[in-house]
């Protein structure tokens, strides 16, 4: 007697479970893909707060700031930062760089513009992991993860059968979702 193995029985189980393994990376990634896709009308992975504010003028020199001077000006703006390093671009203007701070003052004024820069919560966390940012054995599994993906697009294929299935409206639904691609390829390329 022979074995009648039932292989949609076994394509919907391997369908279903590889769909909840994949779950949690797909929304990773579709939550990232979306933040990337628009990286021209804001930055997904950090927030810039500008403030503005005033320290006391320093007269106009045609020498740089001493340390002392610099130390000065740095207890004016009282930031609770690491002090990375300044940059004095021209006699009127100094640049201060903390961690995540950058302070461009104009000397003769005394008018200053400080840079915060703080990482978007989650995004940037998902990015990191949708850009492969940590590389290593990261790759791996964003490897298998893909392969994931192409083993569920095929077995989704053959969840239903019938006129509902890949031999009626999904053959349709399929050829929309190829086409689809290679219509944008022609028309930007």
């Amino acid at each position: 007697m022979a074995l009648k193995i039932k292989w949609r029985k076994w394509n919907n189980i391997l369908h279903r479970d590889i769909g909840y393994l994949c779950f949690g990376l797909t929304v990773i990634y579709a939550i990232s893909g979306i933040a990337v896709n628009h990286v021209r009308d804001w930055n997904p992975n950090y927030s810039v707060e500008i403030v503005q504010g005033h320290i006391d003028k320093i007269s106009a020199t045609n020498r740089a700031l001493s340390d002392s001077e610099i130390t000065a000006i740095q207890g004016q703006l009282n930031l609770n930062e690491d002090f990375r390093t300044s940059f004095q671009p021209s006699p009127q203007s100094l640049k201060l760089f903390y961690k995540s701070t950058t302070v461009t003052i104009d000397l003769g004024t005394g008018t200053y513009q400080q840079e915060k820069i703080s990482q978007r919560p989650i995004f940037y966390e998902m990015n990191f992991l949708h850009l492969n940012t940590p590389k290593k054995l990261w790759t791996y599994l964003a490897d298998v993860y893909a392969g994931a993906l192409a083993l569920l697009a095929i077995t989704g294929l053959f969840v239903l059968k019938g006129k509902k299935g890949i031999t009626g409206r999904g053959a349709w639904l399929t050829t929309v979702g190829i086409v689809m691609p290679l219509f944008f390829l022609w028309l930007y390329l």
